[in-house]
């Protein structure tokens, strides 16, 4: 049975108790013209930090999004930083009003995690591509097939969050982190796969099959 749960990543609960108590006092004050400011403030918060309960109805050998957002880059290129091989590479943008909590493409063993600091350019551009704040996980299925999953941060996120350890044994649809307000999410596959998106579709994670390795 599934145990009733909020549905609020718990790194949102200090900013949202923030503008709560921001939007309490200033409405306990008068300050009318402060007050609805801060509600709305508050509701973008709680907004931003939610995190629903995903199912999917995808075949099991499908790769399933990471993030919530739009597909908005497809090509091949050399990968010198996870896999060290030609890859897919899929890059899906998540805006401000888009869940940001990030779930685990496909079963299999964490291989690597590799945190890398920066700026913090737009992340839907070709220098937050290049430069952003980004953490990256290789991830191997139990066939022996390799991919990686890239936390890329945006032009006024601050904080990558990463709950995963090398070893770790996990599951599609799993959570696996968030990035704060505004970010990208970059995939490296094999070149045998197939991919099932295209460049501009919104995807939502957990649920939309995103490739498939053969």
């Amino acid at each position: 049975m599934t145990r009733p749960r909020i549905p609020l990543a718990m790194e949102g609960y200090p900013f949202i108790a923030l503008s709560a108590f921001v939007t309490l006092i200033t409405a306990i004050l008068g300050y009318e013209i402060l007050a609805w400011p801060s509600l709305l403030i508050t509701c973008f918060v709680i907004s931003f930090f939610r995190d629903p309960e995903r199912m999917t109805d995808a075949n099991s050998e499908d790769l399933l999004s990471p993030a919530d957002g739009k597909v908005i880059l497809i090509e091949e290129q050399f990968d010198d930083i996870y896999l060290n091989e030609q890859v897919i590479k899929i890059s899906i943008f998540m805006n401000v009003f888009n869940v940001h909590v990030n779930r685990i493409p496909m079963d299999g063993i964490i291989q690597k995690i590799k945190y890398q600091p920066g700026r913090f350019y737009s992340a839907d551009s070709i220098k937050g591509a290049l430069l952003n704040e980004r953490c990256g996980v290789v991830l191997e299925s139990e066939s022996g097939q390799r991919m990686a999953f890239v936390q890329v941060a945006g032009l006024i996120a601050r904080r990558i969050v990463n709950w995963l350890e090398p070893e770790d044994n996990v599951r599609r649809g799993d959570r696996f982190g968030l990035i704060r307000f505004g970010s990208r999410v970059d995939l490296y596959l094999p070149l045998t796969s197939n991919v099932s998106v295209k460049t501009g579709q919104k995807v939502t994670a957990g649920k939309t099959p995103i490739a498939s390795i053969s």
